[in-house]
């Protein structure tokens, strides 16, 4: 009885810390749009007049509950290069990045559009990186502890982003998965405020991850 009492009484604490997170993300949210609003603006026209192509990249992603969103994106690659199928990007340099896209990858200025995915509630500002249905069939196959990631929204950074950088084969997207379940389990305000503050932190001194 005592298990189950203290089991109960962490379930509404989580929950609390759930709803509480939520609303401080749609407020910081907000408040970063209005801050970065300028530095958006930018990135929009220097797309748009380096190929006059869509600034704004947008694509199905999987996210709370197992429900897909769409997820947006500065357009950092060039218009076609997903025409035979999902692929991921293979090097810093891919020829596939155009020349402003590079840029806004090494700045990690392409991201700055997830603001509004956190602000409708698709994302969290922390979480797990959210996932195409076309590489989490793969690592269900492999491992199907993947579906416990869907009890929480999905992040603008993660834990795993720090410490496994980006995945760009199915080995990394295991490992990632292990580093995603250590945050399910361990997730609290406190951690949320130290993954923030060492991506902010990796972001200023140009760390590539």
């Amino acid at each position: 009885m005592p298990d189950t009492i203290y089991i109960y009484k962490r379930s509404i604490l989580q929950r609390l810390q759930d709803v509480l997170k939520r609303l401080q993300d749609a407020i910081v949210a907000a408040f970063c749009i209005i801050v970065f609003s300028p530095l958006m603006i930018w990135c929009y026209i220097r797309i748009k007049r380096e190929d006059n192509g869509p600034a704004i990249y947008s694509q199905e992603r999987i996210g709370l509950h197992g429900k897909p969103f769409k997820i947006y994106k500065f357009r950092s690659m060039h218009t076609d290069t997903e025409q035979h199928g999902p692929q991921l990007l293979q090097s810093p340099n891919d020829p596939r990045l155009t020349r402003i896209g590079l840029f806004l990858r090494n700045h990690h200025l392409d991201e700055l559009p997830q603001l509004w995915n956190v602000l409708i509630g698709d994302m969290a500002f922390v979480g797990h990186r959210p996932e195409r249905k076309f590489y989490i069939d793969q690592i269900m196959a492999i491992d199907s502890r993947y579906e416990r990631l869907y009890a929480i929204r999905p992040g603008v950074t993660s834990y795993a982003t720090l410490y496994n950088g980006y995945t760009d084969n199915m080995e990394k997207m295991i490992r990632r998965l292990e580093y995603d379940l250590f945050y399910l389990e361990h997730r609290s305000w406190w951690f949320d405020v130290k993954i923030l503050w060492k991506t902010f932190i990796n972001i200023v001194f140009g760390k590539k991850f």
